[in-house]
């Protein structure tokens, strides 16, 4: 795939498929083996140091265990990683196990365990970071003020743009320049490869919960990252000593969602500029977080960025009461945490996905976050007026 500059759309239904005329197969397989056989101890020695120490099988060679490689995972790897232009991705459980992995990889494996992280940021994050778990120390920052952050000891700087969950966008470049040589992970998560591509613009890392957008579905849960071979090399033996590795049946739900995932991204980011638009202005919502809505000063949109996404955010007047009675009211939204799935779900971050970040950096109680599925968004516009008149 990677000998002809194909359109994203393309990319997209074919990358990471390469094997299957070889295999006489047309759907994805899906392999399930949890051991696999070795043609002899000596090259099944060799193949399991390959794998243990962060490579793939040899050639010829055994895939010997499931917690080193599996060829389902690695199939979605390959296609995530040519969405990301990047040279290679490494899948994880969760989220959250591919942020571990990172932190473990770069920080406190490395005796840097010094990390500056630029908030807002996504709540069980800025949780982890904040409460040391994995030996490290955390810097919060503003997104200028990564250079003065940084220390002798820093391993890692971590941002999310658009960030969670008030939608801050964050010039990647900008804080790639101030971290120097000091890697940069970015949380693209709500971007997806479609909109934005971090290695791009500098970043070493680019995470993604694939819960979210990539599967699509609200029925998958992972998580991956993009970034050269070098740093994958680094991330494979943490993921194989933690057990974090992705499951093949995941894995499958995982690489058919990205079939998928530009016609879906698109039409909820159209949806989406809809329903914000409408919210602008509306009796009780006092400010609409969106991308693009009220024009770029950062220039982020077009350049770093091929559009403002489809999660969006608002805060009510009445505070954390009406909050809590629009969630109540809502018909068609699903009043649920997660996002980037084909249904609309709106959430209160204050008490649920950033309820343990610190009292300086947690939202407004009376800030609610939607994520835009594949509805109508007349549909979509009418359920959220008769929610606010309640």
């Amino acid at each position: 795939m990677n000998d002809f500059a194909f359109d994203l759309d393309t990319l997209a239904v074919h990358a990471g498929r390469e094997d299957l005329t070889a295999l006489g197969v047309h759907a994805l397989p899906i392999d399930l083996s949890t051991t696999n056989p070795l043609p002899s101890i000596g090259i099944g020695g060799d193949s399991y140091e390959a794998l243990a120490t962060g490579g793939t099988p040899p050639e010829d060679g055994s895939a010997v265990y499931a917690r080193l490689w599996n060829p389902t995972v690695a199939r979605f790897e390959s296609g995530l990683a040519q969405l990301e232009h990047a040279e290679a991705a490494v899948a994880f459980s969760t989220g959250m196990a591919a942020l571990t992995a990172a932190l473990l990889a770069f920080t406190t494996g490395r005796s840097m365990p010094h990390v500056v992280a630029v908030r807002p940021l996504y709540g069980g994050s800025d949780h982890l970071l904040a409460s040391g778990l994995l030996g490290t120390e955390v810097t919060f920052c503003a997104p200028d003020e990564v250079r003065t952050s940084l220390r002798t000891d820093t391993g890692l700087v971590i941002m999310e743009t658009p960030a969670n969950p008030t939608l801050e966008l964050v010039s990647i470049a900008g804080v790639v320049a101030q971290a120097g040589e000091v890697p940069v992970l970015v949380d693209n998560t709500f971007a997806t490869p479609i909109l934005q591509n971090p290695l791009d613009h500098g970043a070493a890392l680019s995470l993604h919960s694939a819960t979210k957008y990539l599967g699509g579905h609200g029925d998958v849960m992972g998580g991956v990252i993009a970034c050269s071979e070098e740093h994958a090399t680094m991330l494979r033996p943490i993921r194989a000593i933690t057990g974090a590795l992705l499951h093949p049946l995941a894995a499958y739900l995982l690489h058919r969602g990205l079939t998928t995932l530009p016609l879906r991204v698109r039409a909820q980011q159209e949806s989406a500029a809809r329903v914000a638009e409408w919210l602008d202005g509306q009796p009780g919502v006092t400010e609409v977080f969106y991308p693009g809505l009220h024009g770029d000063p950062q220039r982020i949109l077009g350049t770093q960025m091929a559009g403002p996404g489809a999660m969006l955010a608002i805060r009510l007047a009445g505070g954390a009461d009406a909050a809590e009675r629009v969630t109540h009211a809502v018909r068609i939204f699903t009043h649920a945490v997660s996002l980037g799935g084909v249904d609309s779900l709106i959430e209160n971050p204050a008490a649920l996905t950033h309820r343990p970040v610190a009292g300086e950096a947690k939202p407004d109680a009376g800030i609610l976050r939607l994520s835009i599925g594949l509805e109508s968004a007349d549909d979509l516009i009418a359920d959220l007026r008769q929610a606010l008149n309640a």
